[in-house]
């Protein structure tokens, strides 16, 4: 039996999806999850604000022993999603452990950049 590989609650402060881009890439960011057991990995995001309530309780499924990219621009609660030009935060938390790295390609000017960190890991 593997010992459980990564954590159940991961934390990311910096959240922001820009209104306009350069070029032919759109900027983006990404939640990229990696579940290394066998189950499935249910998800439960909360998006934080500064000025407005979160949006919580967005349910995203992980298969086992598989990856999966999240563009935060696509996740949605009853009709509310995150707007552009606006800082957020997010939490993750997860039924079994898995491992978060959170990506962000930003395409506002012609000059790309791509910063990729991994989460804040909590238990």
């Amino acid at each position: 039996m593997h010992k459980p590989r990564g954590h159940k609650i991961w934390y990311i402060p910096d959240g922001y999806i820009p209104a306009t881009s350069a070029g032919s890439l759109t900027s983006h960011e990404s939640i990229c999850v990696l579940n290394c057991g066998a189950e499935d990995a249910l998800l439960r995001i909360t998006i934080y604000f500064e000025d407005r309530e979160p949006l919580e309780d967005i349910m995203v499924v992980v298969q086992g022993r598989r990856t999966k990219h999240i563009r935060t621009a696509s996740l949605h609660k009853e009709g509310q999603s995150i707007p552009v030009n606006v800082p957020y935060a997010i939490e993750v938390q997860s039924d079994v452990p898995v491992i978060i790295q959170y990506s962000r390609l930003d395409a506002t000017q012609a000059e790309n950049a791509l910063m990729s960190v991994i989460a804040y890991p909590i238990q």
